[in-house]
């Protein structure tokens, strides 16, 4: 049973606008990606000749935001370590894959790559990649960070989370995350409902239940 975001949710703002380019190789993707992150905020990812090219609507930005404020509460509060990459183009060209998430994080492996930049042709994938789609996308973007070696995935839409690991090179759900298992699904969507109208309260309940959980 799919948990709602609230009791009665406002509702969702428009999402993203997106445009698929197809039967472009790795080489045209690299001129592409070159010159609109030179003069555009679009997100590129790109998928063995496909470019996906997506424009973040307001919707978009408010819960990848907070979805991000969620995720360095736990790292801080628990005691964690995090190199937050942001959207950082992720690449393998061995793979013919590409992609600039709405976050990614490396937790368990951050002493592997603290201070300094990330290599993936010899550093390991971020140990969290999050994505909030609200809109329908063209790329399979399971497949994609599974290819790449994610450990865990997780994806918005503007209502439902949806938490994957990876296991024997495949995604499967699951309902608690393995990096934050003592948060539940119902702890995001009570922190995104607050942040509706009140971001700092809904900061400073999740900081204060946290607290009392590991006490």
């Amino acid at each position: 049973m799919v948990t709602p975001l609230a009791t009665n949710p406002p509702p969702i703002a428009p999402g993203e606008n997106r445009v698929a380019l197809r039967g472009m190789d790795w080489m045209a993707y690299c001129k592409m990606r070159s010159l609109l992150n030179e003069r555009t905020c679009a997100r590129l990812t790109y998928d063995r000749g496909t470019l996906e090219i997506t424009m973040p609507s307001e919707a978009h930005e408010f819960y990848a935001r907070l979805i991000e404020r969620f995720i360095i509460i736990l790292v801080v509060e628990l005691g964690m370590r995090v190199k937050t990459l942001g959207s950082t183009t992720l690449e393998r060209e061995d793979l013919d894959r590409g992609a600039e998430p709405d976050n990614g994080y490396y937790i368990q492996n951050q002493p592997q790559v603290a201070g300094r930049s990330i290599d993936l042709a010899v550093d390991p994938p971020p140990d969290l990649v999050v994505e909030v789609d609200i809109n329908h996308t063209d790329i399979d973007k399971n497949a994609l960070y599974a290819a790449m070696g994610v450990p865990e995935f997780w994806r918005f839409n503007g209502k439902v989370w949806r938490i994957y690991q990876l296991r024997d090179g495949q995604y499967q759900e699951c309902d608690r995350s393995p990096t934050f298992p003592i948060v539940s699904k119902d702890d995001l969507y009570q922190f995104l409902g607050t942040c509706q109208t009140d971001e700092v309260a809904a900061e400073l309940n999740i900081r204060t239940w946290l607290r009392n959980q590991i006490n």
